[in-house]
């Protein structure tokens, strides 16, 4: 799978603290292993991410990421989820 990194997603996850770093690490192997594992509670977004997907990386941390193909992802934006959806 290639996964491509928006600007923003670098940008927010160089400001996550480390311990949130090391789980998406953890979260992000799963991914490849499996996108639809229960413990990642991927679904599709609404509203402003409309054809966007989430992944959870801890209770309240997410990734939101885009399908472009079977092959190929792009992770758009991580953070809590008050800085994402408001």
């Amino acid at each position: 799978m290639k996964v491509i990194k928006y600007r923003l997603f670098e940008k927010s996850f160089q400001k996550a603290p480390s311990e949130i770093k090391l789980r998406f690490n953890e979260r992000i192997r799963i991914f490849y292993q499996n996108a639809t594992d229960t413990v990642l509670d991927n679904h599709a977004l609404h509203g402003k991410y409309m054809g966007c997907r989430s992944i959870k990386i801890t209770g309240d941390w997410r990734v939101i990421y885009k399908e472009i193909n079977n092959d190929t992802v792009v992770l758009i934006n991580i953070g809590t989820h008050s800085q994402l959806y408001g």
